[in-house]
């Protein structure tokens, strides 16, 4: 890995703007824990306006729904996982299980999949208690019922999803917390993989870890037309820039085109966002790349909340231009029409085979 980033000195991408968060709050369980002082000793080598509680409850903002949430999205809270944390759930289709390094996220995307599934202000929340939540995933191996199970993805092992309430690369400089857990699954001897998705660029602290190939860095995309609903993040062509880096660093890579749109030309713009991932790992022969496919839904939930955070928004969220579905535990939710779905998967199908014909389409929902 040394020589290929000697050989190409453009390989390492270019320094990404990290976040900075307004306020670090830090409770006194959380200081219990070797990571928890570290993640605290990191805020103040930063700079950062450190708040040590004097209880390990978090207070709640009250006020204009505007502000606080501001106010929760420049915040860090550095706390311990609950118990609950370490009673692993499946995550279909991506992965058998999903564990949290963290909850909550710096970006602002107008679509954000997190509005309706956490309670209260979003405030990113960064676990202490790492060792006992990395520990604890050996209990699960070799039970899952998405990789574990199935004949086309067993050669991935059980498969653990870091992402699904964070973006755990987005506040990695503050934490640390992926750093370590791919160290953790390079040295795990078991066929395991740790898999995380990220909007953000800041990969060079992952460049020379051992990973052994474990850990499937996959980013999170879309068309040029959306970008203006995913404040905050990196822009595409640093994360694409990135997602080169890391596959030439010799780990597996996926692209998660998510939220799918059928924006006004959408084929042009989907076709050119295929063309440059294609050119981002033009240097790399026989990329490890796998594609994940996400069309855009919402709950009333979320829609409620997305419209209480980000007031003035277009996104089309519009329940009769929508097909009206229900989740596996009852509730609704809206997704594309039938129709749209087709003719789009069909697109998406091809256009993946002619632009990336090396890559592995995992799903469509």
């Amino acid at each position: 890995m040394t020589d290929i980033l000697e050989r190409r000195p453009d390989a390492r991408p270019r320094p990404a703007r990290l976040w900075r968060p307004r306020r670090v709050l830090v409770t006194p369980a959380a200081l219990e824990h070797a990571h928890g002082r570290a993640m605290a000793e990191r805020a103040d080598a930063e700079g950062l306006p450190v708040e040590r509680l004097a209880s390990n409850r978090l207070t709640a903002q009250k006020g204009d729904p505007r502000r606080v949430y501001a106010e929760a999205k420049a915040t860090l809270a550095i706390v311990v996982a609950p118990p609950s944390k370490l009673k692993l759930q499946p995550i279909p289709p991506s992965a058998d299980w999903r564990f949290d390094l963290a909850e909550g996220c710096p970006a602002h995307c107008q679509y954000c999949y997190l509005a309706g599934s956490l309670s209260g202000p979003p405030v990113t929340r960064a676990y202490a208690n790492l060792d006992a939540i990395l520990a604890n995933l050996r209990d699960y191996v070799g039970r899952g019922g998405v990789t574990s199970a199935s004949p086309e993805r067993a050669a991935e092992g059980t498969t653990f999803e870091a992402s699904c309430y964070t973006d755990p690369l987005g506040i990695e400089h503050l934490t640390g917390s992926l750093s370590a857990a791919i160290r953790h699954f390079g040295a795990w001897d078991a066929p395991v993989q740790l898999r995380f998705t990220t909007k953000f660029a800041a990969v060079a602290p992952l460049l020379d870890l051992p990973h052994r190939g474990r850990t499937r860095i996959r980013f999170s995309v879309n068309a040029a037309p959306a970008a203006r609903y995913e404040g905050g993040t990196a822009p595409l062509h640093e994360r694409l820039a990135a997602m080169g880096a890391v596959a030439e660093a010799g780990y597996p890579v996926g692209l998660t085109l998510a939220p799918i749109l059928p924006v006004e030309g959408w084929r042009g713009a989907y076709d050119a966002l295929l063309t440059e991932a294609a050119d981002a790992l033009a240097r790399v022969p026989a990329p490890d790349l796998t594609v994940e496919l996400i069309t855009h839904r919402f709950t009333p939930g979320s829609k409620t909340v997305l419209e209480g955070w980000y007031p003035g928004s277009d996104l089309p969220m519009r329940e009769a231009e929508r097909s009206r579905k229900f989740t596996k535990f009852g509730s609704v939710k809206y997704v594309l029409p039938a129709d749209t779905m087709r003719e789009m998967r069909g697109y998406f199908y091809e256009r993946i085979g002619e632009r990336l014909p090396f890559a592995k389409i995992l799903y469509w929902t």
